[in-house]
């Protein structure tokens, strides 16, 4: 290792403009210096990680586009690890996701030009996700129709498994579940014939429980979360394997996510008591005891224990962050709501035959215009029977119908007479 390699990493903690100088000096070095490839290597990637930390994503683009003549000069293996990895810093910048996907497509063009193949479709795959990210979906799904036909032909599994895992969460956001269950069946297959890497097999049991839980089968969907939040043990603890902190705290996240997921099964099955036990599962999921969006669950559950709406209301605008940004919480949570303020408003309905509406609102600690709304949803919905007199402002609450038999059980003895009228004419006719 040279000594301005030395000086560079001594310099990153104090003064990182100072080792980004240094870096680059060792980067960008003439031959006639004597530098090796193995220290051109280590500055790229201290140097990519130095941006990251400065958060510094077009520098980072700079740095990627100038190290193309170097990576012509190292294995066509290692330099397309080395831009995958230096792809993947984007991950810990914010708001860098349209640079990343414009410098996805640059590095796309180059390996083109270059003929790359394998670097070619390993960009075009981490395109895809962020085509995902980004709500693009039909870019997305044009580029995964065009990789499936490549990787085919290849039979590169692991890759395909990626790209139908990718499949499968952009039909997922498009609201098309059939597709999505056949993508991920898909993703499946594949992964059985070959070695999965545990941080992929989380992926796909991550992906089986979001797609249970839009089912409504919440005992399965814990089951595929809870095998997800095991399965990156390891990964998440960046002293137990040689992954990069960003690496490790991605992986952490990811079990965050699994664990949350975790706790919504327990409030949608209406288990809230069983929410308490979880943290005695393992150090996992104590660890996540204290954050944000594991808390703000917990009051959910609190609130659907007691049954009471104004909890839930005020739980969801307290945590509405944590509560909001996921999608599957969101959908799921709204659905709960929902439920809960019919469920309410059934109990304070049920003593009366006429109401005032403003008296209804008064007593569930809802606007008016909210209450209104919510009755005429449950009114169409035949899950209340009367009607709402707009004159007067009130609910008129009619007896619930009685199921009358009595045309079924003619419809069935016309049924049966015509049956002994055909047999016995069946047996006339033989006479």
């Amino acid at each position: 290792m040279t000594s301005q390699l030395v000086q560079a990493h001594e310099a990153a903690k104090q003064s990182p403009q100072q080792a980004v100088e240094l870096y680059n000096s060792v980067l960008f070095a003439d031959k006639a210096d004597g530098v090796s490839m193995s220290d051109r290597e280590t500055a790229l990637l201290a140097l990519a990680a130095l941006y990251e930390q400065m958060q510094d994503a077009s520098a980072l683009t700079t740095l990627i586009n100038s190290s193309q003549q170097f990576l012509v000069t190292i294995s066509k293996a290692k330099s397309s690890k080395l831009i995958r990895t230096l792809v993947d810093r984007f991950n810990g910048i914010s708001g860098a996701l349209q640079v990343q996907i414009s410098t996805c497509q640059g590095m796309l063009d180059w390996a083109k030009t270059e003929n790359r193949e394998y670097l070619r479709q390993a960009l075009e795959t981490r395109l895809v996700s962020l085509y995902l990210d980004s709500h693009l979906y039909t870019d997305a799904l044009a580029l995964i129709s065009q990789l499936l036909s490549e990787l085919k032909k290849l039979d590169d599994r692991m890759q395909l498994v990626e790209v139908h895992l990718l499949e499968s969460r952009v039909y997922m956001a498009l609201k098309n579940l059939p597709k999505s269950r056949a993508a991920l069946t898909l993703a499946r297959t594949a992964a059985n014939s070959i070695y999965t890497p545990p941080p992929l097999q989380a992926q796909l049991d991550l992906q089986s429980g979001t797609l249970h839980s839009d089912e409504g089968d919440f005992k399965t969907a814990y089951s595929y979360f809870f095998e997800t939040m095991e399965g990156l043990n390891v990964y998440a603890n960046s002293k137990s394997v040689s992954e990069s902190a960003s690496a490790a705290a991605n992986y952490e996240q990811q079990q965050l996510q699994a664990f949350a997921y975790m706790i919504l099964c327990k409030i949608m099955t209406q288990q809230p008591d069983d929410i308490t036990s979880l943290f005695a599962t393992g150090k996992t999921a104590a660890k996540f005891r204290d954050r944000q969006t594991v808390v703000a669950l917990q009051t959910v559950a609190k609130a659907q224990k007691q049954r009471s709406l104004a909890d839930f209301e005020k739980a969801l605008n307290e945590f509405r962050n944590e509560l909001q940004s996921d999608e599957l919480i969101r959908t799921h949570l709204s659905a709960l709501y929902d439920t809960l303020m019919e469920q309410n408003l059934l109990r304070l309905i049920e003593p009366y035959s006429r109401v005032e509406i403003t008296h209804i609102a008064k007593l569930i600690g809802l606007p008016i215009g909210v209450v209104e709304n919510k009755l005429s949803q449950m009114i169409l919905d035949k899950v209340l029977c009367g009607i709402l007199d707009q004159g007067n402002g009130c609910l008129v609450v009619f007896p619930e119908p009685r199921h009358d038999s009595t045309y079924e059980t003619t419809l069935d003895t016309i049924k049966s007479l015509s049956n002994v009228v055909e047999s016995l004419y069946a047996k006339a006719a033989t006479l």
